[in-house]
């Protein structure tokens, strides 16, 4: 009777863990890589890259190969690394972190930077000298002994305000400006005296000190040298044809200029000459340059990472493993799945996310908030601009309308837009014309769109939800059931059902619209914000992961195993994936195609059945468990419902097909 008991329990905990979940896991896809590089550092072999949003990346083979190094890295944005011994330093928008493993875990070290920081002042410059550390932020430099541990000001706005570049050369501390040209400090701060005899121009956007010499870039006069410790400045910009000169950097007798749309220049001549070496560069603004060995590295502002070992003669993407941008929309036409991203970028996989392209990178910048298919027809909407492709991305033709494009929808031959601040507009013409259809709109904040059979739907920041069956000629409120002033940020048609994910939760209309009910059992407090099914299956991403229902909203279910952080924005299924759009992590997916019924026990009365994602030959928990499908080999198949049993704890599964799984 005790081991029985005994037995029992055991069971009821296992069984437990079982209830969290079964789903495949998710994996990163192969790519888009790349993406902003803000800052870079080297360290002995190792290469570091600051990125806007995905935090710290580690490469220990020079860029072929990078993987991100975060643990304790509460700031993803990172403006500036510093290496000084063992130490790494990350300044952020929430002040400077500390890592003495070479990133594999940080610390936060701002006390005396917090007033600043706190407020969403980031850390924008860091220089090191021997035992000193200072740090920019704000235009005011703070001053460290003791690796960060506490800081002090060393400067006042009214002596040398706006700071933008530090250099040390011995004792020296020289801080450029973006007013009022270089200062020099000989006492780590504590006094400074400005040394600008010479500089033409007072805006200095970097300093680099290479022996003897001083050079600084600067905004609109190119470049300067001094070689008396600032006292007097020499223009020498023969050759370099950008004045505006966003960083430099020296590597024994060569000097490199990085640009803000022109490249990169090299000197060797300490800056009387110049020339030009951008080959293989596909990204001409540079942020950030670092020099490790015999190899120099280039931050550009939206290609990621570039090597070169000819000091600049040719230039090498290495950016495996970068995933550096923001995704925030999909869609799929046959078997091509394109990306939306930040940057203007427009990115296309054709084998299921084993490898991108970019096919469109618009000039202005601006995101790719939307995209829609119809047809052999691909559109993407950014700011006041539609994208149009008829070849999969090869070539595109812009139309402009009024707004930012948050969502597109068709029907038949009738493009919608809807947009942040202007309504509803339609084209009949491919998006060569478009015409405001807003009367009855009671807002004009359009959030999303979805068409059902000849009904357009749309979702707004302050009105709730809307209803047109005229081709938008006329729309009338749908909220019965809704709260008041809503927020809407998701609308999605699944069969003869419509689910809106809003600011209080989801809910679902099984009248079109007519009335609506709140479903939310398991989701918790989610904001759903996109949505994308395949047969009874309706996936949901929110602020806290991806979740399933095959219940039509009923019950749902986390599936979030493996994904790096749950802010996801945008979802699609192509061929046999799921993909997602992860805050700041790129693109991730999960195979879908063998999800099949589970039956198992959930105490020792009760059964439950749920569909399941199998991923080829594993099961996976969402605690990260494994199972592998393996043959039985002792007696036959029980019935099919969940056992575990005693000694190797071995869990079986057998499936509707007699399939059996053990655990790893």
């Amino acid at each position: 009777m005790r081991i029985n008991l005994v037995r029992c329990i055991a069971l009821s905990a296992l069984l437990l863990v079982i209830r969290q979940g079964v789903h495949a896991q998710w994996v990163q896809s192969n790519g888009p890589y790349g993406g902003t590089i803000l800052a870079l550092a080297a360290k002995d072999d190792l290469v570091f890259a600051g990125t806007d949003g995905a935090g710290v990346f580690l490469s220990a083979d020079n860029g072929i190969n990078w993987r991100a190094v975060n643990t304790g890295l509460t700031s993803l944005t990172v403006y500036s690394l510093a290496v000084s011994g063992d130490n790494l330093f990350a300044g952020t928008h929430l002040g400077v972190f500390l890592s003495t493993d070479n990133g594999a875990n940080w610390s936060r070290v701002s006390s005396g930077i917090n007033s600043l920081s706190a407020s969403g002042f980031p850390i924008s410059q860091l220089a090191v000298s021997g035992s000193n550390i200072f740090a920019v932020t704000m235009g005011e430099i703070f001053h460290s002994t003791n690796n960060g541990a506490s800081w002090t000001q060393v400067n006042s706005r009214l002596s040398i305000p706006s700071v933008q570049s530090l250099a040390v050369s011995g004792g020296n501390l020289f801080a450029g400006t973006g007013r009022e040209g270089v200062s020099l400090s000989t006492d780590n701060g504590t006094t400074w005296t400005k040394i600008n005899s010479g500089l033409t121009d007072s805006t200095i956007t970097s300093l680099a000190v290479n022996g003897n010499n001083l050079f600084a870039g600067t905004f609109s006069g190119g470049i300067f040298l001094s070689t008396n410790d600032g006292t007097s400045w020499t223009q020498i910009n023969s050759g370099c044809t950008d004045s505006t000169i966003s960083f430099l950097v020296a590597s024994e007798s060569n000097l490199f200029a990085g640009t803000y749309g022109d490249g990169v220049f090299l000197s060797t001549d300490n800056g009387s000459s110049w020339t030009r070496v951008n080959s293989g560069l596909t990204d001409l603004f540079i942020n950030s340059l670092a020099v490790s060995g015999n190899n120099l590295f280039a931050g550009s502002d939206e290609d990621g990472v570039f090597l070169s070992s000819d000091n600049g003669t040719t230039w090498t993407s290495v950016n495996s493993g970068l995933v550096n941008f923001q995704n925030y929309c999909f869609v799929v036409s046959g078997n091509n799945l394109f990306a939306g991203a930040d940057k203007g970028r427009i990115y296309l996989s054709t084998d299921n996310g084993t490898s991108w392209v970019n096919v469109y990178s618009d000039p202005s910048n601006a995101t790719i908030m939307s995209l829609a298919v119809n047809g052999s027809k691909l559109f993407a909407g950014s700011a006041g601009r539609i994208f149009l492709s008829s070849d999969n991305g090869t070539s595109w033709t812009r139309s402009d309308c009024t707004g930012l494009i948050r969502t597109f929808a068709v029907i038949g031959d009738n493009l919608f837009v809807g947009t942040h601040d202007h309504g509803v507009f339609l084209s009949i013409d491919d998006g060569t014309s478009w015409e405001a259809v807003n009367t009855g709109l009671g807002s004009t904040k359009i959030r999303t769109l979805a068409a059902s059979g000849n009904d357009l739907f749309a979702g707004t920041w302050d009105g709730g939800i809307f209803l047109s069956a005229d081709t938008g000629t006329s729309w009338n409120e749908v909220n019965s059931g809704l709260p008041p002033d809503v927020i809407v940020f998701s609308l999605a048609v699944s069969g003869s059902n419509l689910f809106a994910g809003t600011s209080d939760g989801l809910f679902l209309s099984t009248d079109n619209g007519t009335s609506w009910d709140s479903v939310n059992s398991g989701l918790g407090t989610a904001r759903v914000s996109s949505f994308t099914s395949r047969g009874d299956s309706l996936y949901a991403g929110t602020n806290n992961g991806v979740y399933l229902t095959t219940d039509n909203g009923t019950t749902w279910d986390a599936i979030n195993a493996g994904l790096p952080h749950t802010d996801v924005g945008s979802l699609a299924i192509s061929g046999n994936c799921l993909f997602a759009g992860v805050t700041g992590c790129g693109i991730w997916q999960l195979p879908v195609s063998d999800a099949t019924t589970v039956e198992y026990q959930t105490t020792p009365s009760k059964r439950r059945t749920e569909r399941q994602a199998v991923s080829g030959n594993s099961l996976y928990l969402a605690n990260g468990k494994r199972f592998s499908l393996q043959k039985h080999m002792a007696a036959k198949p029980m019935s099919t419902h969940l056992l575990f049993g005693e000694g190797y704890n071995k869990g079986r599964f057998t499936l509707p097909e007699q399939r059996n799984w053990y655990e790893k």
